[in-house]
Formats: C-alpha cells, structure tokens, sequence
C-alpha cells in the first residue's frame, strides 16, 4: 500500500519546523558519502538500500540515503534517548511501510526525521510533528523514484 500525501494546501507552505532543502545529486557510488546536513536529506548515496523498519544499531549512511530516495522517511535517534521514547518509535518503524528508523550519534536534538529534501527536529517521539512528518513525506511527492521499494535490500530490520 502506498502512502498517501495529505501535505498542507500551497499558499500555507509547510510548517516552520521543517527544512527544504535542494538535493543536487543522486548517483550511486561505492565510497563514503560527505552530506552537507546531519543526518542527510539526499545526495549521492550507496548502490544498495537498507530495507525499511527499525534498526536499534546505527545503520549505513549512504545505504539509508537511497532507501530515502525510494520514499523512505527515515527517523534518526539519539543513542541516549529514553527507553519509552525509543519505543514509540520502533512501534513506528514496524508498523510503517517506508519509514526506517535507527540511532544516530551526534545528532543534535533528540529525534530528527528526514524524506528526500525535507527535515523536521523534535524533542520527543512523542511530537505530534513526527506522525504528520510520516504521514506526509513517506512515499510522499518529493521522492525522487516514486513506488521503488523500501524493502529487498540489506538489513534485517528488528
């Protein structure tokens, strides 16, 4: 099933809490990846993608980058983070087809989520921010290889 994109109407604009941001590049490469943001928003990525759903490890970078290319809204996590916080957002994780979701460390707010060109910061798992986030960028209109899949790739997500 698809996500459906129930975005806010054009002359409202998105919320101020996300970033747009221009992503210039998307070409595979098998080398590590510099991004001008942290976590990333796009860019060159890994010729792989990570299979969406919820990782308690960090996950490869690059490989998460291209999962974000096929529609994936990817949830980073401070390592740090409460228990019952990071357990909302497993729940997240496995019950969302194109969300993936794994620690970050030097992240700097607790929970920060990121679609292809997009990027909201949250103090809790708990934002009400972060469902609308999902609900309005996984597999969303910016993605820039609509109906590619979130799984078949690398990863056993938990």
């Amino acid at each position: 099933m698809r996500a459906v994109w129930r975005g806010w109407k054009a002359a409202a604009g998105p919320p101020a809490a996300v970033e747009t941001f221009t992503v210039a590049s998307a070409n595979h490469t098998a080398g590590a990846v510099t991004y001008t943001q942290t976590p990333p928003v796009g860019g060159d990525h890994a010729p792989q993608w990570f299979n969406c759903g919820y990782y308690g490890v960090p996950v490869i970078t690059e490989a998460a980058v291209h999962s974000m290319e096929h529609g994936a809204v990817w949830i980073t996590y401070s390592p740090d983070l409460a228990r019952d916080q990071v357990e909302i957002l497993r729940r997240l994780g496995q019950s969302q087809r194109y969300v993936l979701v794994s620690p970050y460390p030097g992240l700097t707010s607790p929970v920060v989520a990121s679609a292809w060109g997009k990027q909201a910061r949250m103090r809790s798992a708990s934002d009400p921010a972060l469902d609308r986030f999902v609900r309005d960028f996984a597999a969303g209109p910016q993605t820039p290889e609509p109906g590619a899949p979130c799984s078949g790739g690398i990863g056993t997500p938990q």
